[in-house]
């Protein structure tokens, strides 16, 4: 969980994530270098807009412990407006704002 927040407070800091929510204790089973695997994990859902994901994904992938980490983005179907506001002021670059 310690490393889960800190990631998730530099990408947000960074502006490459306005939010971010923490579910810990997620069990994973896995497929690892030929080995069946599980382990006790933290999901994390970031709350960010495509025109940041490669930077957000860079930087994720630079700060994550696992050399192969989840990154999987999902395109919602909607969204409450206010909401969506919120998100595309709170992450860079400035230009989306305008």
């Amino acid at each position: 969980m310690d490393s889960a927040r800190q990631i998730g407070t530099v990408l947000v800091e960074k502006q490459l994530a306005a939010c971010v929510n923490f579910i810990p204790a997620v069990e994973s089973v896995y497929c690892w270098q030929g080995k069946v695997e599980s382990a006790v994990e933290v999901l994390a859902i970031f709350k960010t807009v495509e025109a940041v994901f490669s930077e957000f994904e860079t930087v994720l992938k630079q700060l994550h412990p696992y050399e192969v980490p989840e990154i999987v983005a999902v395109s919602p179907s909607a969204v409450c407006s206010d909401y969506l506001a919120w998100v595309i002021e709170s992450v860079s670059p400035p230009q989306l704002t305008q």
